[in-house]
């Protein structure tokens, strides 16, 4: 989980655009975007009205795609993130099929490049770190805040790492332990977190994360990575905890230092303001 940040400039196909974001460790496109260059149609009101009749017509079909749509928030051209459907390459490919259009085909090689590339990155990870650092610092993050941000995912991948070599699921077990981790150290869910940063559910907490939010985050799941090996930890059960443990070190370290500081560690502050900016 939270691998790579999800905001990203949209790409060009044909001199259309069509915007993404990062959702469930992989791209999911703007469904509505895919739809204007298939029907060659600007109108993008016209374009989302198509979808929302094709839609119809595929649950009345049976046809699983539209199932694996999911609703996220995409960026409009006034700069305001609005709900929308969002899909995956192996999804769009298949509702392309569905829409008769000389783009089909240019379109299908284009998104076949884009997958591609994704593999590339997969074989080295130093592609996406890479490309990573390049769009952080092109929505204005300072480069010390890069170097945290990095160091502190390297420290996440090695703990998801060891609970994936130990019995514990991807997706709802990561999900489920990520959550007690962060509830140890900051007395917060990560959905409150969110909250009180103003940030919805497909908006990566980490990348919204101040200095000592970062640093703690990583303190937490170094502590919980270490427990685990030390206590040999199997399956979900038994990593809820050195999950607790390796919270309590973070949450003193965190209270410590704001008793020192008079300051608190959790903030409201978030980039978006500053992306917004940057565009």
């Amino acid at each position: 989980m939270d691998k790579i940040i999800n905001i990203s400039k949209p790409l060009i196909f044909q001199q259309n655009e069509i915007r993404r974001v990062w959702f469930n460790e992989q791209w999911y496109f703007s469904v509505v975007d895919i739809i204007q260059v298939l029907t060659q149609q600007n109108d993008y009101q016209k374009a989302r009205k198509y979808w929302n009749k094709l839609k119809g017509r595929l649950i009345l079909e049976g046809n699983q795609s539209v199932t694996n749509c999911h609703h996220l928030k995409f960026m409009a051209k006034d700069g305001k993130y609005y709900i929308t459907d969002g899909a995956n390459i192996e999804t769009i490919l298949r509702l392309i099929q569905s829409v008769p259009s000389p783009k089909a085909e240019p379109l299908k090689l284009w998104l076949a490049k884009i997958g591609y590339e994704r593999i590339q990155e997969i074989n080295d990870p130093e592609i996406a770190l890479n490309r990573s650092r390049d769009l952080w610092k092109k929505h204005g993050r300072p480069e010390m805040w890069i170097q945290q941000r990095m160091m502190g995912q390297e420290t996440r991948n090695k703990l998801t790492d060891y609970w994936n070599e130990n019995g514990v699921k991807k997706g709802v077990e990561f999900a489920i332990l990520t959550n007690i981790i962060h509830q140890e150290w900051t007395e917060l869910s990560v959905q409150k977190h969110k909250s009180i940063k103003n940030l919805d559910k497909s908006q990566n907490l980490r990348d919204h994360m101040n200095e000592a939010e970062l640093i703690l985050t990583a303190l937490v799941e170094l502590s919980t990575r270490q427990i685990a090996q030390s206590m040999e930890s199997k399956g979900l059960n038994q990593n809820k905890i050195p999950a607790k443990k390796g919270g309590q070190i973070a949450k003193n370290a965190r209270l410590e230092l704001e008793q020192k500081t008079g300051k608190k560690v959790i903030s409201a502050q978030n980039f978006l303001e500053l992306e917004n900016r940057k565009k």
